[in-house]
C-alpha cells in the first residue's frame, strides 16, 4: 500500500497502480469508444495518456505546505497587501474530468515575513493538478497560504471556464465562473477587500 494525501490533506493508502496496467486501462476504454488499439496511430496512444496524465494530475504527489516554507524578514516592516494577478490555472473538473481553464489572482498581508512570489503561483499549480471543483480549488490555495504564512489575511478569486459545460451537456461556450475566497482582515474589513477587488480589476 502506498500512502499519499486526498485533497483535504488526509492521510489515505491506495494500491500502487503500475504504468504498464494503466496503460492497458486506457486500451480498453480506446476499445469501448469503437478505436482499434492496435492500429499504428494508436499504438503508443495508452503510453503518451499516461505520460500526459502524470503531467495534469502532478499535484497528488506534491505538498503545498513545503513551498511555503522558506520565507523572508528584510522587508523593513512591509505590511500591506501583496497581490500576485493572472496566475493560469489549468485544471480538471471532477466530475467529467474535461479541462478547467483560467485564471488565480491570490493576495495575501504578510505577519512580519514574506513569501517569494513565484511560490504563490507553484500553490496554485499543485492544487490545479488534482481533480477539482471550483470553489474547492479556491478554498485549499486561500487555506494553505492562511495557515503556512500565518497571514493576516489571504483572498483568492478565481475566473474559469468549464469544459464539461461548454463542450457537453449544456453547452454554453460562452460562460465563465468566477469564485472568491477571503480570510482574515480581507472577511473582516469590507474596505480591505473592496481595495482588493478594484486592483484584480484593473
Amino acid at each position: 500500500m502506498k500512502l499519499v494525501e486526498d485533497t483535504d490533506n488526509k492521510i489515505l493508502d491506495t494500491k500502487k497502480v503500475s504504468d504498464k496496467e494503466a496503460e492497458e486501462a486506457f486500451k480498453t476504454i480506446l476499445t469501448w469508444m469503437g478505436e482499434d488499439p492496435n492500429r499504428e496511430g494508436l499504438l503508443e496512444t495508452p503510453k503518451r495518456v499516461v505520460k500526459a496524465y502524470k503531467e495534469y494530475f502532478g499535484g497528488y504527489a506534491e505538498d503545498p505546505n513545503k513551498i511555503l516554507n522558506k520565507t523572508f524578514g528584510d522587508v523593513e516592516g512591509y505590511n500591506d497587501m501583496v497581490v500576485v494577478k493572472n496566475v493560469s490555472v489549468q485544471s480538471h473538473c471532477e466530475h467529467h474530468m474535461a479541462p478547467i481553464i483560467g485564471t488565480a489572482q491570490v493576495a495575501y498581508i504578510p505577519n512580519e515575513r514574506v513569501v517569494g512570489l513565484s511560490k504563490l503561483a507553484r500553490v496554485v499549480e499543485i492544487f490545479s493538478k488534482r481533480l477539482q471543483t471550483q470553489e474547492r480549488l479556491t478554498m485549499q490555495i486561500a487555506k494553505t497560504i492562511m495557515e503556512s504564512l500565518d497571514a493576516k489575511g489571504v483572498a483568492v478569486t478565481i475566473d474559469s471556464t468549464h469544459q464539461c459545460m461548454t463542450m457537453r451537456g449544456i453547452k454554453k461556450e460562452t460562460a465563465t465562473t468566477v469564485t472568491n475566497y477571503f480570510l482574515g482582515q480581507f472577511k473582516e474589513d469590507l474596505s480591505i477587500q473592496n481595495r482588493y477587488l478594484r486592483f484584480i480589476s484593473k
